[in-house]
């Protein structure tokens, strides 16, 4: 099994910033000495592991990616990186990253949380800052957390008030809190706007209370995402909310072929910008920070100041947000980003605790 590493210096679609990466093999392959990454020579190394959605997932793995290119660009930090194909991919692949004398690593998602945990035990002297997790232990573990629901909350809001055919929906790759939040708050910012405006929109794909719903099962398999959104536009869904890294494109595939005029909402990244083929078909995007929290970290380790704990991205901070909407806003209803203005600025002050009552630190079977 190979640890699916590449050497080749890769240049991110959105950063449009070059990092040079090493080929790393399970079977023990010795690999060259890391190429420094940019500008400004260090000894520091800065690694990281993606998930199985793989770095041009056009989503979160990428916009931590995104994060690891620019240190290289601005900090001069040499980097290594693992695609992993697989979860047997991520013990392998943080350990070969230890052998290598990285500084810091960085997994990308709650599915490395166990593995991360382990590494960061047996190994002291190694800092990790984990994407998409606030709940390891460790004096040189940082979680770098983020309340997607507050931003999600915002985007049912929009969705509901966009939706002709008063249905909305939402699927996931895997159940898992990181996904399971953004599902959340979407859900509730939909019910937010029934309560206000006295409408009965629907969601299809979730229900809070019961914390179930729709789930690929991977973020790999678009056969069964386009499967998924074909149902639910069979319904009447006309804004269909995909949580699941490059699993977009099922979603997106659905709505063109059977002639929709459904939209979707992208998560993590700018999709209307980091995808321009489904441009004219994404409403907006609920974002998080993730290549700015990257960048930090790395320059915290080449600093000397790295310090564990949890970072959360709230509204509040700036680490979530919604995109603009693009050519898609004079198609809301009137008043609609004025309403969205007050509720972000009531999310921020506390009006509505219960928005982030799902927490990423809870645990899934």
């Amino acid at each position: 099994m190979s640890v699916a590493l590449s050497n080749r210096t890769r240049t991110a679609a959105i950063a449009a910033l070059g990092v040079a990466s090493l080929a790393l093999t399970a079977c023990g392959q010795a690999p060259e000495e890391p190429a420094n990454g940019g500008n400004g020579a260090t000894d520091y190394t800065a690694c990281m592991v993606s998930d199985e959605g793989g770095f041009d997932d056009k989503s979160f793995n990428e916009l931590a990616h995104n994060g690891l290119t620019k240190a290289a660009e601005e900090l001069g930090v040499k980097t290594l990186e693992s695609e992993s194909q697989s979860a047997d991919d991520y013990e392998p692949a943080l350990t070969e990253m230890i052998n290598q004398g990285c500084n810091l690593i960085i997994p990308v998602g709650f599915k490395l949380a166990d593995a991360t945990q382990a590494a960061a035990d047996a190994n002291a002297n190694v800092d990790f800052a984990i994407v998409d997790v606030d709940y390891l232990q460790g004096d040189n573990i940082l979680g770098l957390n983020y309340d997607t629901a507050q931003a999600a909350f915002l985007a049912g809001y929009a969705a509901a008030g966009y939706s002709k055919s008063g249905t909305v929906a939402t699927y996931g790759g895997s159940a898992i809190p990181s996904v399971q939040i953004f599902m959340d708050g979407f859900a509730k910012g939909v019910e937010h706007y029934n309560e206000a405006k006295g409408t009965q929109v629907k969601v299809l794909g979730w229900d809070p209370a019961s914390a179930t719903g729709e789930f690929v099962g991977n973020f790999t398999d678009n056969v069964r995402a386009n499967q998924i959104t074909q149902g639910f536009l069979s319904q009447g869904a006309d804004v269909i909310l995909p949580v699941g890294g490059p699993l977009y494109q099922g979603a997106a595939e659905a709505i063109k072929a059977g002639g929709s005029d459904a939209v979707i909402l992208g998560v993590d990244s700018d999709l209307a910008k980091a995808d321009e083929q489904y441009a004219d078909i994404i409403l907006v995007s609920i974002m998080k920070g993730l290549d700015t929290t990257v960048f930090d970290a790395i320059k915290q380790g080449v600093d000397g100041t790295f310090t564990a704990g949890t970072y959360t991205g709230t509204l509040e901070n700036e680490g979530v947000g919604l995109s603009g909407f693009g050519a898609f806003e004079d198609k809301l209803p009137e008043g609609m980003t004025g309403e969205l203005d007050t509720l972000k600025a009531d999310i921020i002050a506390g009006t509505y605790p219960d928005i982030s009552q799902f927490s990423p630190k809870v645990q899934q079977d």
